[in-house]
């Protein structure tokens, strides 16, 4: 077991392991703390505990101070630049005609690095603008190109639940999504309602795939023949929340069709719809939701 105070440097980012090195921050202190890009400015996450070894990447840095009030008075400076130096950016952007779209701006807190975040459909030869950028600001620059996802996590926003994006209020990190959860959950596979802002599948198709997928296990599919008490029939629709299936039933031939609602439990699959049918439109579906996937 080792010790470790768990820090985070931006809202709802990823949170770091470091060595306490004799310091007892609370949850929300400031810390200064000694990065891989230098001296640099968090919030404390995660107070000191004892966590196994294997979940720590070592070498282990240590905590530099608990931050002090010119800490805290110049991380507030730094800040204010920020915003200055986006307004510089965007301007010089401009001046060069490059296509891309500025969304945010990293000081470091020794004022020893910026770094600007930006999307782009392709590549950008922004040399002239990082020169022109060295010449303003006398630091070193760094211009990172972020995904749409990124950008959305940075930017903020309203989903369609009408609560805030999950990126930035909870997610510290990406999972991957895919159509087959939109699939395994009966939702519709229309691409304006199973898509986020940021133009991609929604985040929150993960939280209950694993529920489907249990789920889903022992439930038909429509098209499937069945066998229920009353006789043999055609399933016709399925409620996997309740785990009950729709069935249309013949008792003999010549008989009227009846149409009850059955427990999972309570039928036995006798053979499923042609593995054919359907398959193309599909894989047709999926050709068109390609653009939605990273």
């Amino acid at each position: 077991m080792v010790e470790i105070v768990g820090i985070r440097f931006r809202k709802v980012g990823k949170i770091y392991y470091f060595d306490p090195n004799g310091t007892e921050p609370k949850q929300g202190d400031g810390m200064i703390v000694e990065t891989s890009r230098g001296i640099d400015f968090g919030t404390c996450e995660l107070p000191c505990r004892m966590v196994e070894e294997s979940t720590v990447m070592a070498p282990l840095r240590k905590i530099v101070r608990i931050a002090t009030e010119a800490d805290l008075s110049q991380q507030e400076s730094n800040k204010q630049r920020e915003k200055e130096a986006m307004a510089i950016c965007a301007e010089k952007i401009k001046k060069h005609e490059l296509d891309m779209k500025l969304i945010d701006v990293e000081l470091a807190f020794d004022l020893t690095k910026i770094m600007f975040y930006f999307t782009s459909d392709g590549r950008v030869d922004f040399r002239e603008l990082v020169r022109d950028l060295a010449s303003v600001f006398r630091m070193r620059i760094e211009l990172r190109q972020i995904g749409v996802r990124d950008e959305a996590k940075m930017l903020n926003g309203v989903g369609i639940c009408g609560r805030c994006l999950c990126c930035a209020t909870f997610l510290s990190d990406f999972q991957p999504v895919s159509i087959k959860m939109a699939k395994e959950q009966s939702l519709s596979l229309n691409p304006t309602k199973i898509s986020g802002i940021c133009g991609r599948l929604m985040c929150c198709l993960k939280y209950e795939e694993e529920t489907y997928e249990e789920l889903n296990k022992n439930m038909p599919s429509i098209g499937d023949t069945v066998i229920v008490p009353e006789g043999k029939g055609e399933v016709q629709s399925i409620n996997v929340l309740r785990q009950l299936v729709k069935v249309a039933v013949r008792k003999k031939p010549g008989d009227d069709i009846i149409v009850n609602t059955y427990n999972v439990e309570d039928i036995k699959i006798v053979s499923r719809k042609h593995a054919g049918e359907g398959a193309a439109p599909g894989e047709a579906i999926n050709d068109e939701l390609k653009k939605l996937i990273d």
